[in-house]
């Protein structure tokens, strides 16, 4: 379905616009050329209101294109080749577009009013668009929905791209300036994961960090990842939220594995109700602590990305927002990308989406994937690689952090001595090293813990 329109028309039934401002963007390039390049870098010729606008800064645009001078004879010899010098009410129009601009004209300020007038005339046609395959009721509801987010998200990323910045102005925003940007002590610490050398390698999970925890089935990913929100909400110096999005198990479910894992309960007597008096009391003292931590958990199967943003945000409003865990990045419905997409799109469109959210919201997100079956296929050595990613798309692009949980025991059943032995591995980190991480699993409690290597190494070093 076509989008509304954006003829004067429009604009005469009162939708946001600014016509002095835009006479001033004009005319501020008719004065000065070399402003062109400012006003082009944040606006194109739709974001104009009137249809002559239009017209004139996108033959503005030509001439830019062939590096030619910009100025009213010129704009006015392009209009013409173009027959569009009349719809433009003539050379008199051009020569009035510079009238009221003040000697010292600050173009900045002029674009900043045009780019938002624009953009919620773009809300307003988006929004249209909605209400009428509403009353239309001619696609499933979901896939409307589906559309919706889909173009706010994009309105969203257009909006939150930022201009380019110097080195200069990067260590004047910093408080302290230059001392204090190369102060390690004052620099962003990550969020501690609980895991010693994973810690030590990564630094911890950065805000606008998009990390990707990928195994083959019953590795223990959910696992792993509960046990990283536990610590992070847990953390007795420095306590933090975490919002949990599972579209695989229950919340029932999840605070099971929760309060077993941080009372060291096996789950299945939990389950059963065969605990003696010793498991109930850790279980209480357990269920205590889970009461008071502020960790919030969303089990709704259709959660959309808009859906993870607007709560992000409510919560954010009244918690210092730590972590988001998302379980897992497959299971989640796919924004709408056409007709002729393709699962790997979509996937790519939901990781591409995850990772503008953690920058918008500043908070690392920890979000789970599935892999390949080319593990199992491969003769030798089990351990995931960045090519098993499934569906992997941009996955592997959008992501800062990945890592692969390994457990050999589910490879070689019969070797006693792997029981419990596990591997995170680092197999892409953006700015840092990559490597193993032992862990041990405990599958009483389905938590993974710290090996004794790591422990041994951290005094050593």
């Amino acid at each position: 379905m076509s989008q509304p329109s954006k003829t004067d028309q429009s604009f005469e039934r009162g939708l946001p616009s600014n016509v002095y401002a835009e006479r001033m963007v004009l005319g501020s390039i008719l004065i000065n050329s070399n402003t062109f390049i400012t006003a082009a870098a944040s606006l194109s010729p739709d974001d104009f209101s009137l249809d002559k606008h239009r017209r004139i800064f996108q033959r503005m645009m030509d001439l830019n294109n062939r590096e030619e001078r910009i100025d009213r004879v010129t704009v006015a010899n392009e209009l013409m080749r173009h027959s569009e010098l009349e719809a433009v009410d003539g050379l008199t129009y051009l020569s009035s577009l510079d009238e009221g601009l003040p000697e010292i004209f600050h173009i900045e300020s002029y674009i900043a009013i045009v780019r938002d007038k624009s953009l919620l005339r773009q809300l307003i046609y988006s929004a249209q668009e909605t209400i009428q395959r509403c009353m239309l009721a001619e696609d499933d509801p979901a896939l409307i929905l589906s559309h919706a987010e889909e173009g706010l998200l994009k309105l969203g990323e257009a909006r939150a791209k930022d201009s380019l910045l110097s080195a200069q102005q990067v260590f004047d925003s910093e408080e302290g300036g230059v001392n204090a940007f190369l102060d390690p002590g004052r620099r962003v610490q990550g969020v501690s994961t609980g895991f010693i050398k994973f810690d030590e390698m990564t630094g911890g999970m950065r805000p606008g960090e998009l990390i990707i925890l990928a195994a083959r089935p019953a590795m223990g990913k959910t696992a792993l990842a509960l046990n990283v929100a536990l610590h992070v909400a847990t953390n007795k110096k420095n306590p933090k939220a975490v919002a949990v999005f599972s579209m695989e198990m229950s919340k029932q479910s999840l605070l099971t594995r929760l309060i077993c894992s941080l009372g060291r309960v096996d789950q299945q007597r939990f389950r059963s109700g065969y605990l003696d008096r010793e498991e109930r009391a850790r279980l209480g003292m357990a269920a205590a602590d889970l009461y008071e931590a502020p960790i919030f958990i969303d089990d709704t199967s259709s959660t959309t990305l808009m859906d993870i943003n607007a709560k992000l945000r409510k919560l954010r409003a009244s918690n210092d927002l730590g972590l988001v865990v998302v379980d897992y990045l497959q299971l989640m419905p796919a924004p709408s990308l056409g007709r002729n997409s393709n699962r790997v799109q979509e996937v790519g469109a939901l990781s591409r989406g995850m990772k503008l959210m953690s920058k918008d919201l500043e908070v690392p997100f920890l979000v789970l994937s599935q892999l390949s079956r080319a593990p199992e296929q491969r003769i030798g050595d089990h351990r995931p690689q960045l090519a098993d990613l499934r569906e992997s798309g941009s996955i592997e692009q959008d992501a800062d952090m990945v890592a692969f949980i390994f457990r050999p025991e589910v490879y070689q059943k019969d070797r006693e001595d792997l029981r419990g032995v596990a591997e995170l591995i680092l197999a892409k980190q953006r700015n840092g090293p990559t490597g193993k991480v032992p862990l041990v699993f405990l599958h009483n409690y389905t938590k993974f813990e710290n090996a004794a290597d790591s422990f041994d190494d951290d005094h050593g070093e």
